[in-house]
């Protein structure tokens, strides 16, 4: 038997040990050994998880651990809870938080003054003389800062407790009120989780998106806020910057809009009314809506201790001052503001330069013209009882194109349901003419080198070549004989002579022209006017051309200006918050009616003026004593409706008064909103002789009575040798020569547009017109003799 053995003298070869192998690692452990996998089938049982095994120490054979208990379970289950926790407490505490910290050291919270400065600064607005008409506050509003001791403690009590009830305690955000806003977001409820802190906040920035970044940064500004101030350097910060109502920004500013008084002499309910408007500011005017926001104010001021309950139990409704006289007399007239605005923004000064520079508006308004007009139109309308008529009046200065007063109606009107609100500006608004538009065609007809001697049929009615219908004289006072001379047919107003001028002579688009060179301005050219020639009832104004007040005042100031025709302006200059001169208006001056002939537009001018002074004195209007004057009355008749009574077919719905003396042009415009047939007291129809007249004749008295008189410039009259040769006319028959006879014995003297009855000073003023101008005629006509 073989044995191995070693030879002596030599060690034994050491035994080489077969390593065995490690099981390979798994997802959740070591694989035991000998364990066959294979793929579940879909017909055995899941195996069911493998216990891991643990490694062999050298030298020891493997050793299976023990089954994981429930105990273990729970506990892997856990840990994996608290690292889920870890991970979303971080996501939404310790992220947030830094985020907020960093939030926090990078905004800043703005001071009221800032607040002002950043929003714009109010624009002061100058009458000509250097008096202040009022401010033109920007969108944030004219704030009046006051400091804490100024605003008292019930004003202050009123909004918290209305407002944020926990604004003595809070960090300048309510955890609670968030919460309850965000009940209220997803069920359809009312209601914010705004603190005051937060509401300065949105109101400092004017930023009010619904957004996440926002809300944000609202947050960081309102608790920096409540680590910097005191709580009553931020309520008096945000009671010195927040809107309510009546455009009053502050509570300074709202106790005057209100109640007409300073802050420190508000009572406990009429703060109450404040706190309460806060929330709704727009429906100030509702009584409705008032009443119950101060109601809501005065319970929770109860709640909250800061009234007894008999204070509660005996407050009133603190009724306020109604809004027209809340508007005080240094508020700005908001139709003189819209076109102040639009006339700087033609030069270059915008919205945002309009509210940056502090800027003083020198305007052209003259304070007498302006008080004169809105006296006038108070009194010519105190007896109209039709509540359609509406009214305007501007005057404008012929030696500069200056305005001078301008009235555009009712700033504040009743909406359809009772409450006051922005009435439109009536002065800048197209309405036809009537036959105020006559002198345009007179002016076009006297450039073709005719005058005011030519004849044409004045008679009515008459038909025409290609017109359906005939044209008519507004009653026998507007007739004319056949040979009726342009200058009465002027001063009767008859429509039949300038119908026929216009259609046979200058043509509809000569008057348009000669309109336009007087300073009538068209859609087509930046103004509001319509020139029609498509007809021809622009001879008459009616049909298609309409004309705004403004643009008559303008018109007629060129014939005044004897036919220079200058821009309408509004503003002289403006100076910034350094006095410094920012814009300056050029005045532009152009001879209207003959492009570099002045003296032939001044005779065009002027024989248009010789024409329209006669009509004063027939239209029972009268000069100032001392002054010249000329002008034309309007009237536009109402198109009846099938559902109308047969009586409305004599009813107006536009009556004009347009007139002028040297040194102002002024066009008084009562009319309707479209085509109405209005009634003045008793059912009477209106006419431009009976209520704009009278209304431009006190205009007249009021402005320039005491000054100095004035006498237009005397020029040669316009003749053409045709004009001197009557025209032949066909003779009216017998029985309506008898129709016209028995109506002249029933109203033996009557006068254009609705006169009745001729003064005999009127008449001895009218025959001496008549005589000047024969003289100047027969001068004129005396040169042209070889």
């Amino acid at each position: 038997m073989n044995h191995d053995r070693t030879s002596p003298g030599r060690q034994p070869a050491p035994r080489r040990r077969t390593r065995r192998p490690v099981p390979r690692a798994g997802l959740l452990g070591a694989e035991p050994e000998l364990i066959t996998h294979h793929v579940h089938n879909g017909t055995e049982p899941d195996d069911p998880p493998t216990v891991p095994i643990l490694r062999p120490r050298p030298g020891q054979p493997p050793r299976r651990p023990r089954p994981a208990t429930e105990q273990d379970l729970r506990r892997r289950r856990w840990r994996r809870v608290r690292r889920i926790a870890y991970v979303v407490a971080g996501l939404f505490f310790v992220v947030p938080g830094i985020a907020f910290l960093i939030t926090y050291f990078a905004v800043d919270v703005p001071s009221p003054e800032t607040v002002a400065q950043a929003q714009g600064q109010a624009v002061t607005y100058l009458f000509a003389d250097g008096t202040e008409m009022g401010k033109d506050t920007p969108a944030g509003g004219n704030r009046q800062i006051l400091a804490a001791n100024q605003i008292p403690d019930v004003v202050k009590n009123a909004v918290i407790a209305t407002e944020d009830a926990s604004f003595e305690t809070n960090s300048g955000f309510d955890v609670g009120g968030i919460l309850r806003a965000a009940y209220n977001q997803v069920t359809g409820g009312s209601g914010g989780g705004s603190t005051i802190s937060q509401q300065y906040i949105k109101n400092s920035s004017g930023d009010d998106d619904p957004t996440l970044t926002r809300k944000w940064v609202e947050l960081a500004k309102s608790f920096k806020m409540n680590q910097t101030y005191e709580k009553a350097d931020i309520i008096t910060a945000y009671l010195n910057i927040i809107y309510f109502g009546r455009g009053a920004y502050g509570i300074q500013a709202a106790a005057q809009a209100y109640f007409g008084q300073d802050v420190g002499q508000l009572d406990y309910s009429q703060a109450a009314l404040l706190a309460g408007l806060i929330q709704q500011p727009g429906r100030s005017e509702n009584t409705a809506v008032a009443t119950s926001r101060w109601t809501t104010a005065l319970d929770r001021m109860l709640k909250n201790g800061y009234l007894t309950p008999a204070q509660r139990a005996a407050a009133k409704f603190p009724t306020p001052i109604p809004l027209r006289e809340s508007r005080q007399a240094g508020a700005l007239n908001p139709f003189v503001k819209k076109q102040v605005k639009a006339e700087l923004a033609a030069q270059g000064i915008d919205e945002k330069q309009y509210y940056s520079g502090g800027f003083q508006v020198f305007t052209t308004i003259d304070p007498q013209a302006q008080q004169s007009a809105e006296k006038a139109v108070a009194e010519g309308m105190a007896e109209q009882t039709d509540d359609r008529i509406l009214d305007a009046l501007v005057a404008v200065d012929p030696k500069t194109g200056g305005v001078l007063a301008y009235y555009g109606g009712d700033a504040i009107v009743k909406g359809p349901n009772g409450e006051d609100q922005a009435g439109r500006d009536w002065a800048d608004e197209a309405h036809n003419p009537g036959s105020s538009m006559k002198p345009f065609d007179l002016a076009a007809f006297l450039k073709l080198g005719r005058g005011l001697d030519a004849r044409f049929d004045g008679t009515s009615p008459r038909t025409f070549p290609g017109v359906d219908l005939p044209v008519r004289n507004a009653g026998d006072s507007s007739s004319c004989s056949q040979q009726c001379t342009v200058a009465e047919a002027m001063q009767r107003s008859t429509n039949t002579v300038f119908y026929d001028m216009v259609l046979n002579v200058t043509k509809p688009s000569g008057v348009a022209e000669a309109a336009q060179e007087a300073g009538i301005r068209t859609k087509d050219n930046g103004g509001r006017s319509e020139l029609f020639t498509g007809d021809n009832n622009i001879s008459i104004g009616g049909g298609g051309t309409q004309v705004t007040p403004a643009d008559m005042a303008s018109a007629y100031a060129t014939f005044a200006a004897g036919g220079v025709q200058r821009d309408r302006h509004f503003v002289q200059k403006v100076t910034n918050a350094n006095g410094e001169t920012a814009y300056e208006a050029k005045l532009r001056s152009i001879d209207a009616f003959a492009d570099n002939d002045s003296s032939r537009s001044a005779q065009i001018a002027g024989n248009v003026t010789a024409a329209l002074a006669p009509v004063i004195p027939f239209s029972r209007l009268s000069c100032p004593a001392g002054h010249e004057c000329a002008g034309k009355t309007g009237t536009q008749q109402h198109t009846p409706q099938n559902d109308e009574p047969a009586s409305a077919a004599n009813a107006n719905s536009q009556t004009w008064m347009v007139g002028y003396t040297p040194s102002v042009s002024a066009a008084v415009w009562v009319g309707s909103d479209g085509d109405k047939a209005l009634r003045g007291p008793g059912g009477a129809p209106l006419f431009g002789s009976t209520l704009a007249g009278p209304i431009w004749d006190r205009f007249m008295q009021l402005y320039l009575s005491g000054r100095p008189g004035e006498r237009f410039d005397r020029v040669p009259a316009i003749s053409a040798p045709q004009d001197r040769v009557q025209v032949q006319v066909q003779q009216p028959q017998p029985q309506q020569q008898q129709q016209q006879q028995q109506q002249q014995q029933r109203n033996p003297v009557q006068f254009g547009d609705g006169g009745n009855r001729q003064q005999n000073d009127q008449l001895d003023q009218l025959r001496q017109f008549q005589q000047r101008l024969q003289q100047l005629q027969d001068q004129q006509r005396g040169r042209r003799r070889p």
